[in-house]
């Protein structure tokens, strides 16, 4: 059956997975607030290149002021930091009993249902690898973990619906009735991936530096604290194995396996260096970190779970932003330090 989806965002992630659910046949159309990328779009299609697949997708894209109609499917793709202002301007696209999938990185879900009601919203994890290279260009570099839940832990049928659909661009998707333990588990990883940002090295190669896994272990423990505050069991994905992150564990071993796990999953990727780090070192804009990171802080604060490491990890970050601090590897070594 054809489904109709409306893709808001069609950067690394949204351009990815729109432009499989076209080449299956889907209704598939993009917003992009980029207009060399909406008329590339328009002009020869989305291509997707890597070694993963190499194909290219027509279909309709529009800034999102030119864009008209309604949708029961939207998928919000976009950086964190434009979540809200992003969920204002699709809102009225969204049909009524319609829904709107967060397929980002960060807590976002809370801040769309502030918009447009939690029972219109659903969870996702993502941690495929892809890179916006050029307007209407796409590197998908690998496979990764895709789970989908509602926010209330129901499996109901438009989830099962939402899963099947997305089982064409991700094999391996799974649902759960905890999205938010993946979540948080994505945070850990997620603030490995700002920190690797702080210096050249990439992702395998910069959480493999053996002198750093005391700064793994503390950043973890610090987000993992903030997660058991908050009554949340995070789970691990991808090499990711939060139970050696956990406050108060001293088994560095476990430590060191899962770290070791995180390399061989980055290891034979296309994708050398995080998003965040290209957001910075290649596109020269400001990252995700105070919608992503900078909330764990303020969580942990309301808490009582302080998270010293993380608040030097988000100074550190606008320091590289601001150009007052150079992207090197020595600063990891500073970020641990404190």
């Amino acid at each position: 059956m054809t489904a109709r989806v409306l893709i808001w965002g069609a950067g690394a992630i949204g351009g990815t997975v729109g432009a499989y659910l076209r080449a299956a046949g889907h209704d598939i159309t993009f917003v992009d607030v980029d207009r060399a990328h909406v008329e590339a779009i328009n002009a020869g299609g989305l291509h997707i290149s890597g070694p993963v697949a190499n194909f290219s997708a027509s279909a309709l894209a529009f800034l999102p002021g030119d864009v008209s109609g309604t949708w029961d499917k939207i998928y919000l793709c976009v950086k964190a930091q434009h979540t809200e202002d992003a969920t204002r301007s699709l809102a009225p696209h969204l049909a009524p009993g319609g829904y709107v999938v967060s397929l980002q990185n960060g807590l976002c879900e809370d801040i769309i249902a502030g918009v447009i009601g939690r029972a219109n919203v659903i969870g996702a994890f993502i941690n495929f690898g892809a890179d916006w290279q050029a307007p209407g260009q796409i590197l998908f570099a690998n496979h990764g973990a895709v789970v989908l839940g509602e926010l209330d832990g129901r499996i109901t049928d438009r989830l099962t619906a939402l899963h099947a659909l997305l089982l064409g661009f991700a094999p391996h998707a799974i649902v759960t009735e905890d999205i938010a333990s993946y979540l948080w588990g994505k945070l850990v990883y997620g603030a490995f991936l700002f920190a690797q940002a702080l210096g050249d090295l990439g992702i395998a190669d910069c959480l493999e530096r053996p002198e750093l896994l005391p700064l793994w272990r503390r950043l973890g423990a610090e987000i993992n604290a903030v997660a058991v505050a908050l009554d949340v069991s995070p789970r691990g994905f991808n090499g990711y194995e939060p139970a050696a992150f956990m406050p108060g564990v001293s088994d560095e071993e476990m430590a060191k396996a899962s770290v070791a796990a995180m390399v061989a999953f980055n290891r034979p990727n296309a994708k050398t260096h995080s998003g965040i780090w290209r957001d910075i070192a290649v596109r020269q804009r400001r990252t995700e970190v105070d919608a992503q990171i900078a909330p764990i802080i303020s969580i942990g604060a309301k808490h009582g779970v302080p998270t010293p490491t993380v608040a030097r990890l988000v100074r550190m970050i606008h320091e590289i932003e601001q150009r007052q601090r150079r992207q090197t590897d020595s600063n990891l070594v500073e970020l641990m330090a404190g």
